[in-house]
């Protein structure tokens, strides 16, 4: 696992601005080229659709929203109880809100997307 984690994480980094657009048909989010390579090899749509659901709740209050995934380290899933959290902000440190979860097969362990335009992207591709 620890390998198809690299691969993923070096080609993430090749995601630039993107080709085409992908949209979650209930949602009417747009999401990227990276976001799609990642949501096949990663099997994450879960994470595509879960995170545009709650960006489209918080364009009230920023039009840029950053999302961060962040799985946590051993001893604090061991504390809370959580095993990875996601923290939505406007993109000047300001947390909008925190989701956490009980368990995830998300195989990174941190991710940053950006929410704009009803678009989620990686930061590579804003």
């Amino acid at each position: 696992m620890k390998a198809q984690v690299n691969e993923i994480e070096q080609n993430l980094r090749h995601f630039t601005g993107t080709e085409m657009f992908y949209q979650i048909p209930l949602l009417k989010t747009r999401f990227t080229d990276g976001l799609k390579y990642l949501a096949e090899v990663a099997e994450c749509f879960w994470l595509i659709t879960d995170t545009s659901v709650i960006a489209k709740s918080l364009m009230n209050r920023s039009e840029f929203i950053t999302i961060d995934f962040k799985r946590l380290p051993e001893e604090k899933q061991d504390y809370t109880g959580y095993e990875a959290e996601i923290i939505y902000s406007d993109g000047n440190d300001n947390v909008l809100e925190t989701h956490r979860y009980n368990a995830t097969d998300f195989p990174l362990d941190e991710l940053r997307m950006f929410f704009v335009n009803d678009t989620l992207m990686l930061p590579s591709e804003y």
